[in-house]
Protein backbone atom coordinates (compact mmCIF):
# COMPACT_ATOMS: atom_id res chain seq x y z
CA UNK A 1 0.00 0.00 0.00
CA UNK A 2 1.83 2.96 -0.67
CA UNK A 3 2.09 5.48 1.94
CA UNK A 4 -0.38 7.92 3.44
CA UNK A 5 0.49 11.45 3.11
CA UNK A 6 1.57 13.09 6.59
CA UNK A 7 -0.89 15.77 5.93
CA UNK A 8 -3.76 13.39 5.48
CA UNK A 9 -3.11 11.90 8.76
CA UNK A 10 -2.70 15.31 10.73
CA UNK A 11 -5.97 16.37 9.12
CA UNK A 12 -7.65 13.48 10.37
CA UNK A 13 -6.15 13.77 13.45
CA UNK A 14 -6.99 17.48 13.75
CA UNK A 15 -10.73 16.75 12.43
CA UNK A 16 -11.25 13.55 15.58
CA UNK A 17 -9.90 15.67 18.08
CA UNK A 18 -12.41 18.79 17.87
CA UNK A 19 -15.24 15.90 17.66
CA UNK A 20 -13.16 14.25 21.27
CA UNK A 21 -12.71 17.55 23.02
CA UNK A 22 -15.76 16.99 25.66
CA UNK A 23 -14.08 13.75 26.33
CA UNK A 24 -14.35 12.41 30.13
CA UNK A 25 -11.27 12.34 32.20
CA UNK A 26 -11.26 8.75 33.47
CA UNK A 27 -9.07 7.73 35.89
CA UNK A 28 -5.23 8.24 37.75
CA UNK A 29 -2.90 6.67 35.26
CA UNK A 30 0.53 7.68 36.80
CA UNK A 31 1.99 9.75 39.37
CA UNK A 32 4.84 11.45 40.16
CA UNK A 33 6.61 12.65 43.12
CA UNK A 34 7.24 16.34 44.27
CA UNK A 35 10.44 17.26 42.27
CA UNK A 36 11.97 20.60 43.34
CA UNK A 37 9.20 23.45 43.33
CA UNK A 38 7.13 20.76 40.77
CA UNK A 39 4.30 19.49 43.01
CA UNK A 40 3.42 16.13 42.96
CA UNK A 41 1.25 15.34 40.25
CA UNK A 42 -0.83 12.99 38.97
CA UNK A 43 -2.20 12.38 35.14
CA UNK A 44 -5.59 10.69 34.53
CA UNK A 45 -7.14 9.97 31.06
CA UNK A 46 -10.12 7.79 30.27
CA UNK A 47 -8.85 5.31 28.26
CA UNK A 48 -10.91 3.87 24.91
CA UNK A 49 -11.98 0.22 25.03
CA UNK A 50 -9.95 -2.76 24.22
CA UNK A 51 -7.27 -1.13 25.73
CA UNK A 52 -5.07 -1.76 28.83
CA UNK A 53 -3.79 0.38 31.08
CA UNK A 54 -0.02 0.20 33.14
CA UNK A 55 2.35 2.48 34.94
CA UNK A 56 4.08 -0.25 36.71
CA UNK A 57 4.77 -3.29 34.72
CA UNK A 58 5.70 -3.17 31.02
CA UNK A 59 5.79 1.05 31.43
CA UNK A 60 8.63 0.61 34.18
CA UNK A 61 10.31 -2.14 31.88
CA UNK A 62 10.67 0.58 29.49
CA UNK A 63 11.51 3.68 31.48
CA UNK A 64 7.91 5.24 30.75
CA UNK A 65 5.06 6.97 32.74
CA UNK A 66 2.43 4.59 31.59
CA UNK A 67 1.42 2.71 28.43
CA UNK A 68 -1.98 1.57 26.93
CA UNK A 69 -1.55 -1.33 24.75
CA UNK A 70 -4.13 -3.79 23.07
CA UNK A 71 -4.12 -7.44 23.18
CA UNK A 72 -0.95 -9.08 25.17
CA UNK A 73 1.91 -7.25 25.49
CA UNK A 74 4.73 -7.52 22.68
CA UNK A 75 7.86 -5.94 23.41
CA UNK A 76 7.11 -4.19 20.16
CA UNK A 77 6.46 -0.37 20.07
CA UNK A 78 3.81 -0.15 17.09
CA UNK A 79 0.11 -0.17 18.48
CA UNK A 80 1.30 0.89 22.26
CA UNK A 81 0.68 4.66 23.48
CA UNK A 82 3.13 6.13 25.77
CA UNK A 83 2.90 8.61 28.32
CA UNK A 84 6.05 10.26 29.01
CA UNK A 85 5.97 12.94 32.10
CA UNK A 86 9.09 15.41 32.76
CA UNK A 87 10.41 18.87 34.31
CA UNK A 88 10.06 21.71 32.73
CA UNK A 89 12.78 22.94 31.23
CA UNK A 90 12.53 24.13 28.03
CA UNK A 91 10.41 27.71 27.92
CA UNK A 92 7.57 26.93 25.53
CA UNK A 93 5.38 24.29 24.01
CA UNK A 94 6.65 25.15 21.10
CA UNK A 95 10.38 25.00 21.93
CA UNK A 96 9.69 21.35 23.21
CA UNK A 97 8.24 20.48 20.06
CA UNK A 98 11.15 22.28 17.71
CA UNK A 99 13.67 20.41 19.97
CA UNK A 100 11.43 16.62 18.98
CA UNK A 101 11.48 17.61 15.52
CA UNK A 102 15.04 18.29 15.00
CA UNK A 103 16.01 15.02 17.52
CA UNK A 104 13.93 13.13 14.72
CA UNK A 105 15.21 14.47 11.96
CA UNK A 106 18.78 14.06 13.12
CA UNK A 107 17.91 10.25 13.08
CA UNK A 108 15.70 10.05 9.99
CA UNK A 109 16.36 13.03 7.39
CA UNK A 110 13.89 11.89 4.74
CA UNK A 111 11.35 11.84 7.51
CA UNK A 112 7.87 14.05 6.60
CA UNK A 113 6.33 15.90 9.38
CA UNK A 114 3.24 18.26 9.82
CA UNK A 115 2.74 19.84 13.19
CA UNK A 116 -1.13 21.18 14.31
CA UNK A 117 -3.09 22.18 17.44
CA UNK A 118 -5.10 19.83 19.76
CA UNK A 119 -8.19 21.49 20.70
CA UNK A 120 -7.85 20.54 24.71
CA UNK A 121 -10.17 21.86 27.06
CA UNK A 122 -7.63 22.43 30.16
CA UNK A 123 -4.30 22.86 28.70
CA UNK A 124 -2.29 23.91 25.46
CA UNK A 125 -1.61 20.68 23.26
CA UNK A 126 0.42 20.29 20.04
CA UNK A 127 0.92 17.22 18.06
CA UNK A 128 3.47 15.99 14.88
CA UNK A 129 3.05 13.23 12.64
CA UNK A 130 6.32 11.84 11.50
CA UNK A 131 6.39 9.92 8.39
CA UNK A 132 9.37 7.69 8.57
CA UNK A 133 11.50 6.42 5.89
CA UNK A 134 11.73 3.26 7.52
CA UNK A 135 7.78 3.05 6.95
CA UNK A 136 7.00 3.40 10.65
CA UNK A 137 5.02 6.07 11.44
CA UNK A 138 4.77 8.30 14.54
CA UNK A 139 2.41 10.67 16.20
CA UNK A 140 3.18 12.42 19.07
CA UNK A 141 1.33 14.98 21.38
CA UNK A 142 2.57 17.29 23.73
CA UNK A 143 0.89 19.24 26.47
CA UNK A 144 1.59 21.94 28.92
CA UNK A 145 -0.57 21.74 32.21
CA UNK A 146 1.05 25.15 32.88
CA UNK A 147 3.88 26.88 34.73
CA UNK A 148 2.18 26.20 38.23
CA UNK A 149 2.54 22.20 37.58
CA UNK A 150 6.34 22.29 36.91
CA UNK A 151 5.77 19.28 34.39
CA UNK A 152 4.87 19.24 30.11
CA UNK A 153 3.31 15.38 28.89
CA UNK A 154 3.45 13.64 25.89
CA UNK A 155 1.57 10.76 24.18
CA UNK A 156 3.12 8.87 21.61
CA UNK A 157 2.32 6.15 19.29
CA UNK A 158 4.19 4.43 16.63
CA UNK A 159 2.55 2.16 13.65
CA UNK A 160 3.39 0.52 10.42
CA UNK A 161 2.74 2.68 7.61
CA UNK A 162 0.27 0.56 5.77
CA UNK A 163 -1.36 -0.91 8.98
CA UNK A 164 -4.93 -1.17 8.11
CA UNK A 165 -6.35 -0.49 11.76
CA UNK A 166 -4.71 3.09 11.11
CA UNK A 167 -7.94 5.08 11.23
CA UNK A 168 -9.10 3.27 14.65
CA UNK A 169 -5.76 3.53 16.62
CA UNK A 170 -5.35 7.55 15.69
CA UNK A 171 -8.97 7.50 16.47
CA UNK A 172 -7.97 6.07 20.18
CA UNK A 173 -5.21 8.17 20.35
CA UNK A 174 -6.54 10.97 19.90
CA UNK A 175 -9.28 9.89 22.18
CA UNK A 176 -6.61 9.48 25.10
CA UNK A 177 -4.73 12.89 24.14
CA UNK A 178 -7.91 15.09 24.75
CA UNK A 179 -9.40 12.86 27.51
CA UNK A 180 -5.92 13.52 29.66
CA UNK A 181 -6.03 15.91 32.38
CA UNK A 182 -3.47 17.02 35.53
CA UNK A 183 -4.01 17.01 38.90
CA UNK A 184 -2.03 18.34 41.62
CA UNK A 185 -1.44 15.02 43.27
CA UNK A 186 -3.01 15.59 47.11
CA UNK A 187 -3.32 11.84 47.50
CA UNK A 188 -2.18 10.87 51.16
CA UNK A 189 1.39 9.08 51.22
CA UNK A 190 1.07 5.16 51.48
CA UNK A 191 0.65 3.96 54.62
CA UNK A 192 4.17 2.58 55.73
CA UNK A 193 4.25 -0.98 56.74
CA UNK A 194 5.28 -2.27 60.38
Amino acid sequence: MRRRAAGWVALALAAFAASAAAGTSGDVLARGARDGDAPAWAIAVATPAGWTRDCCTYARAIGVDAVLYQGEWSGKPQRVMVLNVWPRTLPTLDAELDADRRRYLQRDPAAKLRSFAIPHAAMPCRATVYQGSDHVDDVVAFCDPGQASGIRLSWSMSFDDDDPAMRPLLDDFMRVAVATRYRRDISPPAAKRR
